[in-house]
């Protein structure tokens, strides 16, 4: 093989070379902005700490407060300014995912199971702030706190 055909060829091989390694540096030119994803609070808190929780906020009117157990339990007692949502509802995951995800919500239960799952769904669902009452009703009332 000759000089000039021995150079060619390196230099063909360096061409290969370069074009391979340089390639994985290419960029489309197309790349989405990163966009920060909004903080997700999901936690489950004390009934002192919903009786906190609900103290601070009495003048928010975005706050909201869902028992999620049956009518006829409700009907029983409730924590004051509570809507109901019955988690044994078909519709429940429905009416749940129609909410404005945007604002904060407290979810209780008898003794948190239900609200638990709740909470669990909410969070599914990209709710920004929801706090569940992991004793639910049973530790609200036995810390002596008002139901109506």
């Amino acid at each position: 093989m000759s000089l000039k055909n021995l150079l060619i060829l390196v230099l063909s091989v360096l061409l290969v070379i370069g074009v391979v390694v340089t390639g994985g540096c290419v960029s489309s030119g197309i790349e989405a902005p990163s966009q920060p994803k909004p903080t997700q609070i999901i936690e489950n808190i004390t009934a002192q700490e919903a009786f906190t929780l609900i103290q601070n906020n009495q003048d928010n009117p975005d706050f909201v407060i869902i028992d999620v157990r049956t009518p006829g339990e409700f009907a029983e007692g409730h924590i004051e300014n509570a809507s109901n949502l019955d988690f044994y509802s078909e519709t429940f995951r429905d009416e749940l995912n129609n909410l404005d995800k945007n604002k904060p919500y407290l979810i209780y239960c008898r003794s948190g199971r239900r609200s638990g799952n709740a909470l669990n769904i909410m969070e599914e669902f990209n709710f920004r702030e929801v706090y569940n009452i992991s004793g639910g009703i049973i530790e609200w009332k036995a810390k002596g706190f008002p139901t109506t």
